[in-house]
């Protein structure tokens, strides 16, 4: 069956359509069709083709005004709901007839507005919530095929954080009987999947590792009303404040044990206010730089600290044995930073001394921008045959679930 998957992050800059064929029902493609130069995934799943559909202007800032807001018109949370319906059967309806595709099902995210993995206390109760919003209705009644929504509830009612949801592709993307392997995507916020050498599935663990591309893009839009920095430009030519990466880092957050997740609830409006207060007096140039330097320094930080024990491996090269001097670890970066190269030299730098080499989703026959939106049309597949799919060692679930519910045509 054809499947398109629909993911559109915590950046909110636009929305990620892969289509994907995978075991089931359904007609093959096309002879003639331009997606039979897809990319294999573990043999029976191939990525068909790939779309990205930035938002308009005015949509991203309604979507990042309303991330995590204090307050916010109910009309317009409902509103933004049902556009977002509209603007993504929109983008899988032109990607479809683009490749000349007929789908069977959709599996779609959503927009994270809030994600709160850790229960809190509300009236009485302690809780913890998510919401994803863009009516799955909406959907499966433009494009005419079931629709696959709201994958995260159902893990956090199994006592999960919701996330990560993604380890159940990368496991089977990446699991390798004697490489040791991290997945590391890194979109608005940076996450990663460690799998060791031959491992299960409930030996896999996964974590958000801190801010991916959300403070960098923060910083860009505050000093240079950028969306974003491209190629990693400016940061190349400023200068890293040290210190101020290393007062961020004794932050609690990246402290905690995994299982974790963050969102914009930690990494959002006041964490960017209190990183410009710490890097008052800089330049534009060296405080981009700064931010750039914190994403990889907290990814290697956390590799170091919660990710090498799991390897039973020395924690740098130069303890290693003469017959382990060549890396049998192996990091595999996905999501939009993989396009920044000073963040990519960055991240490599740091991950050097830990004997890990640094790779691309790419290399694996998986464009790195399709990776999420590939994971949700595999997640919608199990549902739709009612098997569950979260991996509960990453997420912290105490069951196997069945993910996300289903709006039909």
């Amino acid at each position: 069956m054809i499947v398109a998957g629909v993911m559109s992050g915590t950046s909110a800059d636009g929305i990620n359509v892969a289509l994907v064929q995978l075991p089931g029902r359904g007609a093959n493609p096309a002879p003639s069709s331009p997606a039979l130069r897809s990319s294999k995934i573990r043999q029976s799943h191939s990525l068909l083709a790939h779309e990205e559909y930035p938002f308009p202007a005015p949509v991203r800032r309604a979507i990042l005004a309303m991330m995590n807001a204090e307050l916010a018109s109910v009309a317009d949370l409902a509103r933004l709901n049902f556009l977002l319906g509209e603007l993504y059967a929109e983008a899988v309806a032109d990607a479809a007839r683009k490749h000349r595709l007929k789908l069977d099902l959709v599996g779609c995210h959503g927009q994270t507005l809030y994600h709160q993995g850790a229960p809190q206390r509300f009236l009485g109760r302690k809780l913890a919530v998510t919401w994803q919003t863009g009516e799955a209705a909406v959907i499966a009644a433009r494009l005419g095929v079931p629709v696959v929504s709201d994958f995260r509830p159902a893990d956090m009612a199994a006592g999960g954080k919701g996330a990560p949801l993604v380890p159940f592709l990368d496991y089977r993307l990446y699991c390798d009987r004697r490489i040791h392997r991290i997945a590391q995507n890194i979109g608005g916020i940076a996450n990663l999947t460690v799998i060791p050498a031959n491992a299960s599935l409930s030996q896999v663990i996964a974590f958000d590792t801190g801010p991916g591309n959300m403070g960098i893009d923060a910083v860009m839009h505050e000093l240079f009303a950028k969306p974003y920095d491209h190629n990693g430009k400016i940061a190349a030519t400023g200068r890293v404040l040290d210190d101020v990466v290393t007062r961020l880092l004794r932050a609690s957050f990246f402290r905690q044990k995994p299982p974790r997740t963050a969102g914009r609830e930690e990494f959002g409006r006041a964490f960017v206010s209190h990183f410009f207060k710490l890097c008052r007096g800089a330049s534009k140039n060296d405080i981009v730089a700064t931010a750039t330097a914190l994403t990889a320094r907290s990814i290697a930080v956390a590799v170091q600290r919660f990710v090498l024990p799991k390897f039973n491996l020395p924690a740098t090269a130069s303890r290693r044995p003469a017959s382990q001097k060549q890396s049998c670890s192996q990091m595999i970066v996905s999501g939009g930073g993989a396009k920044n190269p000073t963040l990519v030299t960055m991240l490599r730098r740091e991950l050097r001394p830990l004997g890990i080499s640094l790779h691309f989703s790419d290399e694996f026959g998986l464009p790195s921008e399709a990776k999420e939106a590939v994971a949700f049309a595999l997640l919608a597949h199990e549902t739709w045959h009612r098997r569950p799919s979260n991996v509960p060692s990453a997420t912290g679930a105490n069951r196997p679930a069945i993910l996300g519910k289903i709006s039909y045509a």
